[in-house]
């Protein structure tokens, strides 16, 4: 199979419409990361999605859809809470887990009586959505366990040959993926972290809970059971106040004819002195846009890559914590 990168306009749109209606599978840029889209509708459309990525059939997808779909005809029992924050928050980098009417495949929740829905904010994303006018499902659109991609160059790279065409979006300005909440009880749970903090939700909905996932347990969100984010190289990861211990390890393995390089934050760079570093950049969200296009730099330059953790490890670096653990896991 060949496949295309197409800038979003109104001849890729048809193209990417006809692939969807009949069962195929898209590439499409979002704010936070592209994801690799199908109609949720379809439930052979669905399958193929894990069989494209090896993705576990029990990890659930999230359905996007356009700011003027009516959600309420894929969920039910959508508490008062819910409502305040979609309309605090969306279209943006917000998940939210309602009960489901099970009209979209079960393939899609992987057996959940759940659904998560998703508004991106992303204009190229709502073009697509509006286009096709049918919920996607749409999980990142890259081989699974794989670094997430951000931009459609990442998606070839990893899809090239499985799937016919990739929406070009430009490059994602989020960078992780969305903060997934569920809206199915009394206060709002967070299940997944993202660039909508626990700190801006409870703002809106008064107070706001974090599930806590163990192994063993079944994932009620995508990001929860599995490896995730891992670049092609050896990675390690040091805590934010082991910058000596890093920078040893680095010349360590250096003096070994290792090709190491440290991953870390501006500030941290520049204290490091060190010839070779993927710099994040300064402040949580160049921090949290940077942080998959630098791993996907650094397995292509390194075969060790060294993380530091970032100082602030609040907010927004909830979500980038998340991430950068399991990669270098």
């Amino acid at each position: 199979m060949k496949t295309e990168i197409l800038e979003i306009d109104e001849n890729s749109l048809a193209i990417a419409k006809d692939i969807i209606v009949n069962g195929g599978v898209v590439a499409i840029p979002t704010e936070t990361v592209y994801g690799l889209g199908a109609n949720a509708f379809d439930a052979e459309a669905v399958e193929s999605i894990f069989k494209i990525k090896g993705r576990p059939n029990d990890n659930p997808l999230i359905v996007h859809v356009h700011k003027d779909y009516d959600v309420s005809a894929l969920v039910k029992d959508v508490p008062d809470y819910a409502k305040l924050l979609a309309k605090a928050f969306l279209p943006g980098p917000l998940t939210m887990v309602y009960k489901s009417k099970g009209a979209v495949s079960a393939a899609v929740s992987c057996g959940l009586d759940t659904l998560a829905v998703r508004i991106p904010s992303h204009e190229g994303a709502q073009r697509f959505l509006k286009y096709v006018d049918l919920p996607i499902a749409a999980p990142s659109a890259n081989v699974s366990k794989h670094v997430s991609p951000t931009s459609a160059q990442h998606v070839f790279s990893d899809l090239n040959g499985k799937i016919g065409l990739i929406l070009d979006g430009g490059n994602s300005v989020g960078g992780i993926e969305s903060t997934v909440l569920d809206c199915t009880g009394e206060k709002p749970v967070i299940l997944r972290s993202g660039l909508i903090t626990r700190e801006m939700i409870a703002k809106v909905a008064g107070e706001c809970g974090e599930y806590v996932y163990k192994d063993g347990m079944r994932a009620l969100s995508p990001g929860m059971k599995y490896k995730h984010y891992s670049p092609a190289c050896r990675t390690c990861l040091f805590n934010s106040d082991e910058l000596d211990k890093a920078v040893v390890k680095y010349k360590e393995e250096s003096a070994k004819g290792v090709k190491a390089y440290l991953l870390c934050d501006g500030e941290t760079a520049e204290r490091a002195k060190v010839r070779n570093v993927l710099n994040l950049g300064y402040g949580e969200n160049e921090i949290a846009a940077n942080l998959y296009s630098k791993l996907r730099e650094g397995e292509n330059v390194a075969e060790l890559i060294i993380a530091i953790a970032p100082e602030k490890q609040d907010g927004v670096m909830v979500g980038v914590m998340n991430r950068l653990t399991k990669a270098c896991n």
